[in-house]
């Protein structure tokens, strides 16, 4: 076991103690803040070296290594009431002006909490994290890979599980998009980074000077409305490097459709949007009438066909749900493959993203520009003698070397097939498409036949409607 993942076991069961800490989500979220204030002082000590005149936004006597380093420093109630009353309201209050790094600190603040109440244990947790050194190189690798696990451990804290998708699964889709050195590459909803950090380590190979750097700095952003999973990201990108993060914190459907502009086109758009969440009332009037839903997934989908540019590639995960639903569903299917070419369905199994849910997803590959003629469909196997996934035996990204061999030498075989789009049109753009090698399953997923059965639903309910207001037209 190394030395930085005995600091963070270390750091979780000194926070056990602390009665203020309530379960998973608010002791990750603790040592985050913590960790990035580290991270931060560290990346501060490079930027004096490397930056000319470089001033930083945070007040010196606010600053990490002016009341953290010192290991006989503040603690207690004194080293609380400090926390309290100075420095997460002058954080939370930082004028963004100063600098892009100002910028960074308050949207991280905003609305991030401390919830700590032991002064004490306070100190023994900064006590552990000024053990690692985030200018180490070697350090900083190793504890990339324990921030992950820290990643997956949201998949246990309720319903924060959404803002992490398996690393097999972000890797696989990333590879087969292929993102090159100079590409904008957005994730709407980015939760904790996932997509934007593979799409970094596939870059990086291409850069070789400091301007490659730069480019590579400017082309990557991230999109998250939570505070928690903004938090989270912001790390990790600049655990990946990244001097300034470019993670806003927003809910890019708050803004009308009609408003983007050929200035915020893309080249790549890759997101897990949240699935089965369902947005505030009024935000589906930002969007025309024919793609209006409260569904998050649908109206994530309608903006990112809106947000590409010509030839621009997009890798998405949905649920089946969205394959075989109707009604303003129709529309939004037939506004892809009108628009795009939707040339791959990667039908993923039951259990990928246990334990959050256990419906099953699916992955499309489309390009803007041309319209479908033809979409592959490639059915996921478990591995051999597997029946389902879970968190100790999760999805593996050596799974998918099967589909990355058959991807660019396509041929129908047991597990893939196509389907032409006069066969989609003529099933009124229904993709929930089984795989006709296979035989039929005798009894679907319950929550696939909850989900159909409450589209029949709808669809009896807007029947009867129309015959109650033709009867009572006609009684005029």
């Amino acid at each position: 076991m190394s030395n930085i993942t005995t600091n963070i076991k270390g750091i979780r069961d000194i926070m056990r103690k602390d009665t203020g800490v309530d379960g998973d989500a608010q002791r990750i979220s603790q040592m985050v803040w913590m960790l990035f204030m580290k991270i931060f002082a560290d990346k501060e000590e490079e930027w004096e070296i490397t930056i000319d005149d470089y001033q930083s936004p945070i007040p010196e006597h606010l600053k990490w290594q002016n009341w953290a380093a010192d290991d006989e420093g503040l603690t207690g109630d004194a080293l609380m009431t400090f926390i309290e009353n100075e420095l997460f309201p002058a954080l939370k209050e930082l004028d963004i002006t100063i600098s892009p790094q100002a910028k960074i600190i308050r949207s991280v603040f905003d609305d991030t909490y401390n919830f700590m109440k032991n002064g004490t244990l306070f100190r023994q947790v900064i006590n552990v994290i000024n053990e690692i050194d985030f200018n180490s190189t070697s350090e900083r690798h190793v504890f990339n890979d324990i921030y992950e696990t820290i990643l997956k451990d949201l998949q246990s804290a309720g319903s924060s599980g959404e803002y992490y998708t398996p690393r097999a699964v972000t890797q696989f889709m990333v590879d087969m998009i292929n993102p090159q050195l100079g590409e904008s590459v957005l994730d709407p909803a980015c939760g904790t980074g996932g997509f934007l950090t593979c799409t970094i380590d596939a870059v990086r190979n291409q850069v070789k000077t400091p301007k490659d750097r730069e480019v590579l700095q400017n082309s990557i952003r991230g999109v998250e409305k939570k505070p928690l999973p903004h938090l989270l990201c912001t790390t990790n990108l600049m655990l990946h490097g990244f001097d300034l993060p470019a993670i806003r914190r927003d809910n890019l459907l708050s803004k009308p459709y009609a408003d983007w502009g050929a200035k915020d086109k893309l080249d790549i758009i890759l997101s897990n949007p949240p699935f089965g969440g369902v947005e505030e009332d009024g935000t589906e009037t930002n969007f025309p009438k024919k793609f209006r839903t409260k569904e998050t997934a649908d109206l994530f989908l309608a903006l990112i066909i809106k947000l590409l540019k010509d030839k621009g590639r997009c890798a998405i995960v949905l649920p089946d749900g969205t394959l075989f639903g109707e009604g303003m569903k129709t529309r939004l299917k037939e506004e892809l493959l009108d628009k795009c070419n939707l040339h791959t369905i990667v039908r993923l199994p039951n259990g990928v993203f246990n334990p959050y849910t256990s419906i099953k997803t699916n992955l499309l590959f489309f390009e803007k520009g041309t319209p479908t003629k033809e979409v592959w469909y490639y059915e996921h196997q478990y591995p051999k003698g597997a029946k389902s996934y879970n968190k100790g035996t999760p999805i593996n990204i050596k799974e998918f070397d099967v589909e990355k061999v058959w991807w660019n030498k396509r041929v129908e075989n047991e597990y893939a097939w196509k389907v032409s789009i006069e066969e989609i049109k003529k099933r009124n753009y229904n993709l929930d498409i089984k795989n006709p090698h296979q035989e039929a399953d005798t009894l679907e997923n319950p929550e696939i036949i909850l989900e159909k059965f409450r589209t029949t639903e709808q669809k009896i309910f807007s029947i009867q409607e129309e015959i109650i207001n033709v009867l009572t037209e006609a009684l005029k």
